[in-house]
């Protein structure tokens, strides 16, 4: 199994892969609320410097389809997506029990267009998935996915519908083994809970560990049952640099890759892990954050890249444009180019930033008793997995768009439960935007499905644990900022907030 290189220039790493991606232009109105840290506005900053950068000439850009209701409750109870569904600002005053029974009300509000903006950022991984089983590209990228703290009957961390666990199942229909992979600061709590007990999925996931948002994921949680040793858990402490974080993640990942050889990788790229970020306290550089793009990208493996965390949105829009230049195989400059929303990259306009001085609490000691205690438990997995699948899901069924009937003005979206002009003026260059449906029209597909859902889903409890916002105004200096008030309507401008350029890198 090939080890993965350092450099865009040769090997496996330096080949060109095909890179679908996934963005609806509506995605960066959605808005939490006053003074929430977590800003949909950031994909639409993302996808600016990915169009002033012409990245996206480079790859197949795709409008995801909104993900349906029964889509989403291939993973999550009935009741809590149709609760997602019913609830608005006006009427949840009238659902004090459900909001409280499902999480919702403080760390996860109910907002304008909530269930909307579930289903964008579910149907661009499902969507993802959907392209990678279907052999359409190597790389499927949605940076607006990768919320992995939502559990099957509550929401979590900012996160109300796992479209991780959704895209995970789509994949599963075509690759007996899957991977997840977890860079966010946070643990990926939803989605080892998910896969716990099953062999077909593993879980990998770095993340701080000790007093901190959402509290699990200690070294010593390894699965359970048929799925023992199939979840890995990384603790690290404040301050982690670049040189300490790969001499964990490279030789770890290895490993896994080594005897798991999975079919499809899913790396959860959450940019609060950088350096500077408004609920972090890492110190990674944007360049040691790819590295583990870079890295998995090595492989040569069928690979999906999805956002998450990432508060400091100046700096998650820097780190996801880079990651995206990754995946292509394309250094990008790091000069910003001019665009909408270059304020807030001053005032040396460049996409990296310098780590800070903080002190780094991992030891070398410490960290080499990490990997030992990870390796030791690598070594009693059983290499790859066999499984008995009989009944293997029909492939989704993707509708195809003849270009020869398209008209280069209007284009013609078939099959779409929705018909959304998409922005057309965001590039230099004309970009064709397509939907995919992320789901199968087929009845008998669905219930194939569902019963795989069934089987993998886990059966403990889902854990509950204070919630992060908290967590965070008790870690003190790194707390959530109190915000100069202004109007909601602002974040549906595409203007940057005044005080968003010269917000501080550290709180």
């Amino acid at each position: 199994m090939e080890s993965g290189g350092n450099s865009l220039l040769s090997g496996a790493d330096g080949s060109k892969r095909k890179v679908c991606y996934f963005y609806d232009p509506e995605v960066g109105n959605y808005y939490y609320g006053q003074g929430h840290p977590m800003k949909p506005h950031r994909m639409r900053m993302t996808h600016a410097l990915l169009t002033h950068y012409g990245l996206l000439q480079n790859m197949h850009v795709l409008k995801p389809n909104p993900a349906r209701e029964k889509d989403l409750c291939r993973f999550h109870a009935d009741d809590y997506v149709s609760f997602l569904r019913r609830i608005t600002p006006e009427t949840q005053q009238d659902q004090l029990r459900q909001l409280k029974r499902f999480n919702v009300g403080e760390d996860c509000p109910v907002f304008d267009g909530l269930y909307s903006f579930c289903q964008t950022y579910a149907g661009g991984s499902i969507g993802g998935a959907v392209k990678l089983n279907h052999g359409h590209c190597d790389i499927a990228i949605n940076w607006a996915g990768g919320l992995h703290h939502a559990k099957k009957c509550e929401a979590s961390g900012f996160c109300y519908v796992n479209d991780i666990v959704l895209a995970i199942l789509e994949l599963l229909k075509t690759h007996e083994r899957v991977l997840y992979v977890d860079i966010d600061i946070h643990h990926g709590d939803g989605v080892e809970e998910a896969f716990y007990v099953t062999d077909r999925v593993m879980t990998v996931s770095f993340h701080k560990f000790g007093d901190y948002f959402p509290g699990t994921g200690d070294i010593r949680d390894l699965g359970y049952g048929k799925g023992k040793y199939y979840a890995l858990n990384v603790p690290l402490d404040d301050g982690i640099d670049d040189e300490s974080y790969q001499s964990l993640f490279k030789p770890v990942m290895s490993k896994v890759m080594e005897v798991f050889r999975p079919g499809a990788v899913v790396l959860q790229c959450g940019a609060d892990s950088l350096s500077g970020d408004r609920l972090g306290c890492f110190n990674l550089s944007v360049k040691g954050h790819a590295e583990c793009v870079r890295f998995m990208r090595s492989f040569d493996v069928p690979l999906l890249l999805l956002g998450g965390g990432g508060y400091t949105i100046r700096n998650v829009a820097r780190c996801w444009c880079y990651e995206t230049g990754v995946a292509l195989g394309i250094e990008v400059d790091d000069k910003v180019p001019q665009h909408e929303y270059i304020e807030y990259f001053g005032p040396d306009y460049t996409l990296h930033v310098s780590p800070s001085n903080m002190e780094n609490k991992n030891s070398r000691e410490l960290l080499e008793v990490i990997r030992a205690e990870l390796l030791r438990n690598l070594s009693k997995l059983q290499h790859a997995p066999s499984v008995q699948f009989h009944d293997r899901p029909p492939d989704t069924q993707l509708p195809e768009v003849d270009e020869d009937e398209e008209d280069k003005d209007e284009r013609k979206y078939h099959d779409s439960d929705v018909n959304v002009d998409c922005e057309r003026n965001s590039s230099p260059s004309r970009v064709k935007m397509e939907f995919v449906e992320p789901a199968t029209n087929n009845k008998k597909d669905e219930e194939a499905v569902d019963e795989l859902a069934m089987k993998i889903e886990s059966t403990l409890e889902p854990t509950t644990s204070k919630g992060s916002m908290a967590a965070a105004e008790e870690d003190g200096p790194r707390c959530v900022e109190p915000e100069k008030e202004k109007d909601p309507s602002a974040e549906i401008n595409p203007q940057p907030p005044l005080d968003e350029p010269t917000e501080m890198d550290h709180h």
